[in-house]
């Protein structure tokens, strides 16, 4: 695994964060000391050479401006095109004048600037390059070009108003050497009327498409060739550059969380995982420019695009809609009728093209969708992102850093009361790069969470946040540690009401959320365990102690541990155990278990497991309720419920089942088909108030996807996509959903209703245009049934 600190050299002190004029809560900014000189292609990337962490310094020197609607810095104005006063076309040449006559970007996506860019893949006919690494360019002369009495210089400019002193404007010199990662020029090879220049960008300029202009200074006077809109050029970020904050030491690494367009999403509970494919896409024609094109809507100026920590944060924001127009709209009510199912997306492609024609939040959208969507924006822009899941994920709507649940006196859920939840599954990103605003030893993977859950400095948006901050309790490192740290590692603290209305806490659980937390392997498809850098192991002395630190940096009084009755079993460790006062001398123990991956349309078994841990007998008043539930922990009213009387032996261990039978739950589902079992109850002899909660899920049909013909670029294939119904009823409005990149562009297809137990299939034809191995990804989606869907692998080869 590459090192955090790695790509964070950790000397420099934090960041001073800057308002914006017109957003002033959206972007920070980060302000460093100016670097040291060496050769630049020392220290360039892994394709110019390597250095070890002391052989550079921090990479990010941005300034953060807003846009100067007066397009003055002191250099003289700009014309309706942007282009200084001063800088505008020769409008007449004389023979000895260097004058150009052509451009040549070297742009196409098979040569050398895009392969060695990485950015071959991009759909996209203009030159995309990353920062900090060179490219080549083509000029065409009136006359050849003399080394002696001739230069060449360049002129990128990005934005409306575009001025040097913002960064936003940089006149490029031809240079004899490049050095430290700056701007710069260099002529590589002068034949005829033609020279060819490399070119160098700094390693920390603004990501986003900048114009080009050239110049020349001869004998014969000065020469400012016309500017044209074809000579465009996108800059990225760039994790092959050591000098960029994004900087990835891992080339696997890079291939996944970069290059890879497509993915992996779990969902469903801990017990029963549950995973789909996601195309990210972002690749895909169009995307880029509906990525930056997030930026602009933020309001967010040029100057602070060079930081990923601020695109980052504006990008947390701006994928939802909530306070700012953003790209999707979330939805959990389960009429979506006005729009699309969250289950029915695909892929990013369709909704960041929908959202960039109209400008308008796309409906809808879940967790799912909304770190879909961050992924593709991220890994479009050069930043190294994966999608991530938590299972059991708290949701702590009171900042106390514990879920709350309230029970009446008879240890009915008081729903009213439980404004915390924890959602069976949650969907985030994590997010790579170096953090030159926080102390050494923050850099690597930061949490980003795009899902409008609670407001940050005001707005709907979370992290970046280091992963070591959360996984250590250190809840006062930026950006949003304590509201992550909650949904990870937050102690579920159940309260009874009394007969005088207070509230009496009966059970402390302490390994309730935060499990089996998922990405996608790096190279396959395999489902990799990274709970570990999330949390220390569950009910570890550093796992305690990280909770323990979380409150008391938060200003919240931990309970006091009390010495327990005699008798009572001790704590495991005083520093480590909140809730040991609480739940001292309770001797029964409760398990919950439900049968894993039934059908749509089956029957399933549910059971609780008492056991006696003490030298006497025990008598346990029971009562098992099952309600069915949203995933994000909303539970609807209890639709069974069975009470039972159970004796139990010393150290007797006895289940106590529950049938579900299809026709009992099949009306009652929501969205995902997720059900919650409460088990509560009292013993007798001690008074011990048992209270325990268990989700689980019935589990829906995949698509089948069989695709026939040999799969060569250029040349039609065919796929067939069939869905059988499983359910003794007829399903209405259904349609399929269907995409793959470089396979087939994002399409809809409606088939109408679908009878009771009855299949239904669709032919596609479609023409690869990109070689590799690929996904086609599908989804199917009705009035009554949805989460359905499917993939299949298409090796695809050059015609």
């Amino acid at each position: 695994m590459p090192e955090a600190e790695r790509a964070d050299p950790g000397r420099w002190p934090p960041a001073v964060a800057a308002s914006t004029p017109h957003r002033p809560s959206r972007v920070a900014a980060i302000e460093a000391p100016v670097e040291r000189k060496k050769s630049f292609f020392e220290r360039c990337c892994g394709c110019c050479g390597s250095k070890t962490e002391d052989d550079y310094s921090s990479p990010y020197r941005g300034h953060r401006d807003g846009r100067d609607t007066h397009g003055r810095d002191g250099h003289g104005g700009v014309d309706a095109d942007g282009i200084p006063l001063d800088e505008l076309p020769t409008r007449e040449t004389n023979d000895e004048m260097l004058v150009v006559t052509g451009v040549d970007l070297m742009k196409d996506r098979s040569g050398k600037n895009r392969c060695d860019h990485h950015t071959n893949e991009y759909e996209c006919d203009d030159l995309i390059v990353r920062r900090g690494q060179p490219f080549q360019i083509c000029l065409q002369l009136r006359r050849p070009f003399n080394a002696e009495c001739d230069q060449v210089s360049l002129q990128f400019q990005i934005g409306n108003s575009p001025q040097v002193s913002k960064g936003t404007m940089v006149l490029v010199p031809q240079v004899s050497e490049f050095d430290n990662g700056q701007w710069g020029s260099q002529v590589c090879e002068a034949t005829g009327n033609q020279v060819t220049l490399w070119v160098n960008t700094s390693a920390q300029a603004p990501i986003g498409r900048w114009q080009m202009l050239v110049k020349t200074q001869s004998r014969g006077g000065s020469y400012v060739m016309a500017r044209d809109p074809k000579h465009a050029v996108y800059i990225l970020y760039n994790p092959w550059c050591q000098l960029d904050t994004v900087f990835m030491s891992d080339e696997s690494w890079k291939r996944e969380y970069v290059l890879c367009e497509t993915g992996r999403l779990y969902y469903g509970t801990e017990q029963q995982i549950g995973e789909r494919s996601w195309n990210f896409g972002q690749f895909n024609k169009g995307v880029l420019d509906a990525c930056l094109y997030l930026l602009d809507q933020a309001g967010m100026p040029y100057p602070g695009r060079g930081d990923p920590i601020n695109v980052t944060r504006v990008v947390s924001a701006l994928v939802n809609s909530m306070d700012d127009n953003g790209v999707v709209a979330g939805d959990w009510s389960g009429d979506y009728s006005a729009g699309t199912n969250p289950t029915a997306w695909v892929g990013s492609v369709d909704i960041l093209l929908k959202y960039h024609q109209t400008g308008s939040p796309v409906k809808y959208g879940q967790c799912w969708v909304f770190s879909g969507v961050t992924t593709t924006v991220l890994r479009c822009f050069g930043i190294p992102t994966r999608s991530v899941t938590n299972f059991a994920s708290a949701h702590d709507t009171d900042a106390n850093l514990c879920l709350d649940v309230y029970f009446d006196e008879n240890m009915q859920p008081l729903e009213d009361k439980n404004t915390d939840s924890v959602w069976n599954y949650h969907v985030w990103n994590d997010c790579w790069m170096a953090r030159p605003d926080l102390p050494s030893g923050y850099g690597g993977w930061q949490a980003v969470d795009a899902t409008p859950q609670e407001t940050s400095s005001g707005m709907f948006r979370c992290g970046p946040c280091p992963l070591p901050a959360i996984k250590n309790g250190l809840v006062y490192v930026k950006y949003d540690a304590p509201f992550i740290f909650a949904e990870v590692n937050s102690d579920k603290v159940y309260y009874q009401r009394q007969a005088d209305g207070t509230f009496k806490k009966v059970f402390v659980e302490e390994r309730a959320v935060g499990h089996r937390i998922s990405t996608k392997a790096v190279g396959s498809n395999a489902r990799e365990d990274i709970t570990h850098l999330y949390k220390h192991p569950e009910g570890s002395a550093e796992e305690r102690r990280a909770v323990t630190t979380a409150l008391q940096y938060s200003g919240i009084k931990p309970p006091v541990v009390e010495t327990p009755e005699p008798g009572a079993p001790e704590p495991r460790d005083r520093r480590e155990a909140p809730g040991a006062e609480v739940n001292a001398g309770q001797d029964i123990e409760v398990t919950i278990e439900a049968q894993d991956g039934v059908v749509m349309g089956n029957d399933m078994n549910v059971r609780v497991i008492l056991k006696n841990c003490s030298s006497s007998q025990r008598n346990v008043a029971l009562c098992l309720r099952v309600a069915s539930m949203y995933y994000t922990g909303v539970c609807r009213a209890a639709f069974k419920e069975v009470t039972q009387d159970v004796t139990l032996r010393p150290g007797e261990a006895r289940p106590v089942g529950m049938l579900l039978r299809h026709t009992e739950y099949q009306s009652q589902l929501v969205d995902q088909g997720a059900m919650m079992l409460t088990a509560s109850g009292q013993v007798k002899e001690t008074g011990q108030t048992i209270a325990k909660q268990h989700s689980f899920r019935i589990r829906t049909p995949d698509l089948t996807i069989t695709v026939t013909g040999e799969a060569l670029v250029g040349k039609q294939i065919i796929a067939e996509i069939t869905f059988t119904n499983p359910l003794n009823q007829q399903l209405h409005n259904c349609e399929f959903h269907v995409e793959g990149p470089g396979l087939q562009r994002p399409k809809v297809v409606s088939v109408g209703n679908i009878g009771p137990l009855r299949a239904a299939s669709i032919t596609e034809r479609f023409t690869p245009t990109r070689p590799g191995p690929r996904q086609l990804m599908a989804s199917f989606d009705s009035s009554e049934l949805s989460q359905i869907h499917g993939s299949t692998e298409v090796m695809v080869r050059d015609a």
